[in-house]
């Protein structure tokens, strides 16, 4: 791992930036580590499952910290007074690959250690910067991160690497890692060449891998597993026209448990007659690629899924294409469905739903109920019973959202013919990449507000196919973006959709949120600062300019001091309170 001094504009004054020494490249090579004795005397249990089903605080053991998708913290030594004091504590940068020479990568520490596993033969995905988009775990004191093909330990007080792991590819979309699942001193990351990989927390050593999804037929592989007791979930993505799937694996063996088909398979599946044939169905996408939320009382896996197939050319498919842009819940023993809402029936715009779902409880017309919330890629706000799947709330959230008629009875959004692509050309909003996309949303129990970055603007969408055998995946149509109209962090009352508040970026937003009982939404604003708002009204009240956030903030509690880390690209940036 190579460290590099930055300067930092923050809004106060600036603290003294802890700098560690990289290896010398003319010294000898160090006698190789032992990664499991580096770790610090807290991480050698491991983390026990158990530890997810508790309110998240010192440490972030999975995707969301907890099963909930809220990435709330019940952290406060950071809070709207105090956050003025947050000083950076130190920077760190990961280098992809693998080593030239000796089995060690340019990390601190004296030399850590790397391991190189995989099915390539070393061709490809070996000079490519490494870019941190997913989630990092943090578990005893160490921080687990991925990237596509690459896999780190690295000291979370320091930032100092403990071991690499670099899984050589056979090829395929490397479009990023979302992180990593843990079960006890077991890692599972997905590889974009399509398999499930265990890795030993300790050591960085690979224990088994599995494939998940056929490679031949396009298949790429980034979610984040989400492991729930002995169940590892894991989802894959496909660009072309094969159906989507979520499976559970083994957590010790990899053995496969289960999988669930998001679009109908055969004769009798349920959501079939929404398709005008089987052939249709089975070719008609659907993929999970986002980790879902998961309700302990119910044993109810919520996710999202992808868009139909051929993604632009619907007339080959006419029909609501169930299961396909729908929030979905299965039982986490069986894979089997309990319900369903569809948040874009037909689409065809490749406005995925897949975004991670939060799990909320709250009273609606004066009653407690389990709730579940999810602001879709199209621009629609969404609640529903998460126990029933019955519709709570349908509400528009992205400022110039155009392409629904309006509601059906079951909340579920009529889509306007007239806004699909064409041969002379649709204006409509949102543009290809959604009001949304795969960065979290976060929300606060003690606000009651859901978080969600807001984009908005038109697309002129060309047909240029109006054969969908020749409109394949995403092909078939060409798109004129007009630009931006507005980027905003938005806050939402989940229980009647209306918008609580808006902060406007300079810039587009991205990477995802946090929010803490520190009463503090920390969010990337598009224009280079890491920035702390008010959770209540949207004011800024602290920032630093670091550059445009990768990846989800995080924060967690380390020998007493709360740090908040985030990520640009290769590099890490952890503040502490000064």
């Amino acid at each position: 791992m190579t460290l590099k001094t930055l300067i930092l504009t923050t809004s106060l004054v600036a603290a003294p930036v802890a700098l560690l020494a990289g290896q010398n490249p003319s010294a000898p090579a160090p006698a190789q580590p032992t990664a499991a004795a580096a770790l610090p005397p807290g991480n050698q249990g491991g983390l026990n499952p158990a530890d997810i089903y508790k309110p998240l605080a010192d440490e972030w053991p999975t995707y969301s910290g907890d099963y909930t998708g809220r990435r709330y913290s019940l952290l406060t030594q950071v809070d709207r007074e105090s956050v003025k004091h947050l000083s950076l504590a130190w920077v760190g940068s990961i280098t992809a690959g693998q080593p030239a020479a000796g089995g060690f990568g340019r990390g601190g520490g004296g030399g850590a250690p790397t391991i190189v596993g995989g099915e390539g033969t070393g061709e490809f995905g070996n000079g490519s910067a490494a870019n941190i988009k997913g989630a990092v775990l943090q578990v005893g004191g160490v921080l687990y991160i991925s990237a596509p093909d690459n896999v780190w330990a690295l000291d979370a007080h320091d930032g100092h690497e403990l071991w690499h792991y670099f899984w050589k590819t056979k090829g395929g979309t490397h479009i990023g890692s979302r992180g990593m699942g843990m079960w006890h001193n077991y890692l599972f990351v997905e590889t974009p060449d399509d398999y499930l990989v265990s890795l030993d927390a300790r050591t960085g050593e690979e224990r088994w891998h599995v494939v998940i999804s056929d490679f031949d037929q396009q298949y790429f592989s980034t979610m984040a597993p989400v492991v729930v007791d002995n169940h590892v979930l894991v989802g894959t993505g496909n660009d072309l026209d094969s159906p989507g799937f979520l499976q559970s694996f083994d957590p010790e063996t990899g053995k496969l448990q289960w999988k669930f088909y998001t679009v109908p398979m055969n004769q009798g599946d349920p959501g079939l007659d929404t398709w005008p044939n089987l052939d249709a169905a089975r070719h008609g996408g659907g993929q999970v690629w986002i980790p879902g939320s998961f309700d302990p009382e119910t044993r109810l896996y919520i996710f999202g899924t992808g868009n139909p197939t051929p993604g632009y050319t619907g007339v080959g498919r006419k029909g609501d294409n169930l299961f396909t842009c729908t929030l979905m819940a299965v039982h986490v023993d069986t894979g089997k469905m309990a319900w369903y809402f569809q948040t874009s029936a037909h689409d065809t715009h490749d406005w995925d739903s897949a975004q991670t779902p939060i799990l909320i409880d709250a009273v609606v017309d004066g009653k407690p109920r389990k709730l579940v919330s999810t602001a879709a890629r199209n621009g629609y706000f969404f609640t529903v019973d998460r126990v029933t799947g019955e519709h709570v709330v349908t509400t528009r959230y992205g400022s110039t959202t155009n392409w629904g008629k309006g509601l059906r009875p079951n909340g579920v959004v009529e889509p306007d013919a007239g806004k699909e692509a064409t041969i002379p050309g649709s204006l409509v909003s949102p543009v290809e990449g959604g009001v949304t996309n795969w960065p979290p949303p976060a929300y606060s129990p003690d606000t009651g507000l859901f978080y969600i970055q807001e984009h908005n603007g038109f697309n002129i969408v060309y047909l240029t196919d109006p054969d969908p055998r020749g409109s394949m995946g995403l092909g078939g149509k060409s798109v004129f973006n007009l630009g931006s109209l507005g980027d905003y962090l938005t806050a939402i009352n989940p229980t009647t959709g209306a918008i609580a508040w808006r902060h406007k970026f300079e810039g587009g937003g991205g990477g995802g949120l946090l929010t803490t009982a520190g009463k503090l939404v920390f969010s990337g604003d598009g224009s280079g600062n890491f920035v702390a708002f008010d959770a209540t009204n949207g004011t800024p009240i602290w920032h630093a300019r670091i550059g445009n956030i990768s990846n989800a903030p995080e924060t967690y509690m380390l020998d007493g001091r709360q740090y908040v880390l985030a990520a640009v690209g290769d590099t890490l940036y952890a503040f502490v309170m000064n």
